[in-house]
């Protein structure tokens, strides 16, 4: 019976990858730029009462990582390492929970490195739609990715921002 009372408060969420976006922030030498993952795979559960997560599983394809400059894009795939370079995250716990959000740990994977990372987090629901948004910090060195100069004198900063914003149906 306990059970079945926690099953029922249990829910996934259906993203709508239309009111949704992730994006990565980079400051160069000069200047800064955003690059918005255009496809990825993200599913998510939490607690539909409580509104604390209990999944949350993130793929994508850095071929759908867009900055809004070709060239720069191409340049990033070989600094990958050629090929169809993927990246995933993967939700571990949470804490300091309450309906509104809290903290966040997971698992980061780009360049086959695996890194622990954790970060804050909000939750806001009206009705059956919900909106998670949070900002997770990172170092590219972390992920055996190498600083990126060009022409000696541009770098780009290893230290990345990414932001999320997923909008979701509660099912």
């Amino acid at each position: 019976m306990v059970l079945s009372a926690v099953a029922a408060h249990a829910a996934s969420m259906e993203v709508d990858a239309e009111r949704s976006r992730i994006q990565v922030n980079a400051k160069a030498t000069g200047h800064s730029f955003t690059g918005t993952l255009k496809k990825y795979t993200l599913k998510a559960a939490g607690d539909a009462v409580t509104n604390q997560p209990t999944a949350l599983d993130l793929s994508w394809n850095f071929h759908d990582l867009d900055t809004a400059d070709e060239k720069r894009d191409k340049e990033m795939i070989k600094w990958l390492g050629g090929g169809a370079p993927k990246g995933s995250f993967k939700f571990v716990k949470s804490w300091n929970e309450k309906p509104t959000g809290g903290s966040a740990q997971g698992t980061l994977t780009i360049n086959g490195v695996s890194k622990t990372v954790s970060f804050p987090y909000t939750v806001k629901r009206e009705g059956e739609w919900v909106t998670i948004d949070g900002t997770v910090s990172m170092d590219y060195q972390n992920f055996k990715l190498p600083i990126i100069r060009a022409m000696a004198v541009m770098t780009v900063d290893p230290k990345l921002s990414i932001q999320f914003h997923v909008v979701g149906k509660v099912k």
